[in-house]
Order: structure tokens, then C-alpha cells, then sequence
């Protein structure tokens, strides 16, 4: 009698669609933290208020500016050429990466740990960005 090995089917992934989809990982955690965030006591009163970190316009907008990057960057993996993708995934990788530990380190206090958690998440998967980006793959064609 032979003894067969069960062998899964698999295939593999276009780099394009494997950082796209780290984009959207990590754009899910960001709505996460700031979803849970609102849970977190006096938040609300304090958004009402206008007691936050974002309480000018200008900082407001930095914000949106830096919180868009991993939005945009879902599609531009897909659909930049090559060199640009990875330029690209590099330096917002990184610069996210070194942004997210940034807030992770700030924000330990009790009602915060979760931020903590979702940071060190998020920096993993920027990095992991950063790292698949800087060794794609070579072809024999340019695009």
C-alpha cells in the first residue's frame, strides 16, 4: 500500500494583489481604533466640545492627509508600474510604519491599550509592506 500525501492546491499571488490587500488590513484596523476610540470615557463629550487633538482645521486636515495615504495606496498597488509601486510602498510603508509605532508608544494608558495593540498590528503589516515591496520580484520585461 502507498502512502500519498494530501496536497493541497495552491497558487501564487501577484505582488500588486498581496499589497493591496495589506492597504485594506490596515486601513480596517485604522477605522477599528478609531471606532473603539469612541468608547473610550469622555471622548465623545470632548469631540463635541471641540476638546481633541484635531481641533483646528489645519490639523484636521494633516490628519486626513496622513490617514488617506493607505486608502489611496489600496488602489495606486494596483495599478501603478512597477517601479513607482514600489517606490511608493516603500517610503509610505515606512513612513506609516514609524507613524503608527509613534502612536502606539503615546498612547499607553489604560482606556488606550487597545490603540496599542492595533498600532503594533498595523506597524507589523506596513512592514511586511515595505518588505515585500523592496524584494519584488524581477522579470524579464519591463511594464
Amino acid at each position: 500500500m502507498e502512502n500519498k500525501k494530501c496536497q493541497y492546491e495552491d497558487f501564487k499571488i501577484n505582488v500588486k494583489l498581496m499589497l493591496s490587500s495589506f492597504w485594506a488590513s490596515v486601513m480596517f484596523l485604522y477605522i477599528y481604533g478609531d471606532y473603539f476610540e469612541l468608547y473610550v470615557p469622555e471622548k465623545v463629550t470632548g469631540l463635541l466640545n471641540g476638546q481633541n487633538i484635531l481641533n483646528t482645521p489645519y490639523k484636521l486636515l494633516l490628519a486626513t492627509v496622513v490617514l488617506t495615504l493607505p486608502s489611496l495606496m489600496i488602489f495606486l498597488s494596483l495599478t501603478l508600474k512597477s517601479k513607482w509601486n514600489r517606490v511608493l510602498n516603500i517610503s509610505i510603508g515606512i513612513f506609516l510604519t514609524l507613524f503608527t509605532l509613534l502612536v502606539g508608544v503615546s498612547s499607553f494608558t489604560e482606556w488606550r491599550i487597545f490603540y496599542v495593540m492595533l498600532s503594533f498590528l498595523e506597524s507589523v503589516i506596513t512592514s511586511i509592506i515595505v518588505w515585500k515591496a523592496w524584494h519584488w520580484p524581477k522579470s524579464n520585461y519591463s511594464d
